[in-house]
């Protein structure tokens, strides 16, 4: 067995234990971005980078699962190629993000240097939709992106010719066969089922190779708590994602390869993580839709809906990357819309002007200031968060709030445990600061 089955085995058999795990059990993976290969038998490897690479040696050449980011790509073809120097005959997108796809230029790149026919890339029909709207919203992309990861990741950067490099590159390869629902792949000797399900995106394929019990997830599991609220990004689907985790976990495979984190060995092991992943969708939906059903607001969903510790405890369910509160958010969004309940939201006035109202009531802007500092420091980051935005809409060009404003968010952001949290407060922190906003 491999290093990386070793070290998922350890983490799941651990947590899986009655009583939970051992004092100082490991509790498990992020993402390790080595863009180093494992060979798992002779005609199978997986790349570990911003997110994996599967790929099985055919008859007919290689059959790869994703192509990693743009930022890793090229080091993932160099582990790919010390591997094995076939041609890539069929390249599978298992949704469009770009961390997935935007390695398909550096890939190409290399096969035209080899002398390589193109791979024929394979993806659900709704990838095309998907690279059509990077496109036409590449300006938000690239600046939801910079909130979440920092400035310049995930495109953006500036070419020589002061021209900027697009959220989605230019080279990165589109579909040339499409499926709805599902579709055989046969390859070389390689027979593996396509599959459909909404989740974390609409255009989401995990593959089923039968013969080998080997389950290509994609980012239907990906080693921490699903993707499925992420408030800068478009709609998920929790049920239906939790009911893709349920048919993948039936399916007693051997090897489970994620699109991020390292690959699962063990029919047992594998149904756990997939089965826990679905009940806690599945829970939060379905406390979510009860309140909604009962007519609470919102806000008083955001603030009672709790995963249960059975879950919430998991190494391969932390909160590191989305949050609960964010899935129930969207889960609001999917079936109630954008009004949250609060009347005073509906037709709101701008945000500068209840500012100013509130700091006049307040006695000053810089009162609010020093109440959010107060705040901060007492441990009560929400409630700072909102009275500092207060004071720095109300004054601002008032450098001491702008400070204190920046100092606020970088704590908030200290505190946080997902990216997505600490990217947000992170961005907020800089852009309060004075000098150049970032």
């Amino acid at each position: 067995m491999s290093e990386l089955l070793d070290l998922s085995s350890a983490i799941v058999d651990a947590w899986s234990t009655p009583g939970g795990p051992p004092p100082g059990a490991v509790e498990g993976p992020t993402n390790r971005v080595t863009n180093e290969l494992t060979a798992i038998d002779d005609g199978l490897a997986f790349i570990e980078s911003f997110s994996n690479v599967v790929a099985f040696r055919t008859d007919d050449g290689l059959v790869l699962f994703d192509a990693s980011s743009v930022f890793t790509g090229r080091g993932a073809t160099a582990s790919l190629r010390a591997w094995a120097d076939d041609p890539v005959h069929t390249l599978v997108y298992t949704h469009g993000h770009v961390d997935h796809v935007g390695g398909s230029g550096h890939l190409a790149a290399d096969g035209a240097e080899r002398g390589h026919a193109a791979p024929t890339v394979v993806g659900h029909q709704a990838v095309a939709d998907r690279f059509a709207r990077y496109r036409e919203t590449n300006g938000w992309n690239l600046a939801i992106n910079a909130r979440q990861f920092g400035p310049g990741f995930g495109g953006g950067t500036t070419r020589r010719d002061g021209t900027q490099v697009p959220f989605l590159p230019d080279d990165v390869a589109v579909c040339d066969v499409t499926y709805r629902e599902s579709m055989e792949l046969s390859v070389g000797g390689l027979e593996a089922e396509l599959h459909h399900d909404r989740g974390e995106t609409d255009d989401h394929t995990w593959a089923w190779i039968a013969d080998r019990k080997v389950l290509c997830a994609g980012d239907m599991f990906i080693w921490v708590s699903p993707n499925c609220g992420n408030p800068q990004k478009v709609q998920r689907y929790p049920m239906e994602w939790a009911a893709g985790l349920r048919r993948m976990a039936d399916l007693g495979a051997e090897l489970l390869m994620p699109g991020h984190g390292p690959p699962i060995a063990g029919s047992d092991d594998i149904a756990r993580v997939l089965g826990s992943a679905a009940e806690y969708l599945e829970s939060i939906t379905s406390q979510t839709l009860e309140m909604m059903n009962a007519g609470a607001r919102l806000d008083d969903i955001v603030h009672t809906v709790r995963v249960p510790d059975e879950l919430a405890g998991l190494p391969w369910l932390r909160p590191i990357y989305d949050e609960p509160e964010f899935v129930v958010h969207n889960i609001w969004r999917l079936y109630g819309g954008w009004y949250d309940g609060n009347p005073a939201h509906l037709k709101p006035a701008p945000d500068d002007a209840v500012a100013a109202e509130v700091a006049s009531l307040a006695g000053g802007a810089d009162r609010l200031a020093r109440r959010a500092l107060e705040l901060s420091s007492a441990g009560d980051h929400r409630l700072a968060g909102h009275l500092i935005e207060f004071a720095g809409r109300a004054a601002p060009a008032d450098e001491e709030i702008r400070r204190a404003r920046a100092t606020v968010f970088a704590e908030r952001a200290r505190q946080e445990r997902s990216t997505m949290s600490k990217g947000v407060f992170s961005w907020a922190a800089r852009s309060a600061s004075p000098g150049p906003k970032g």
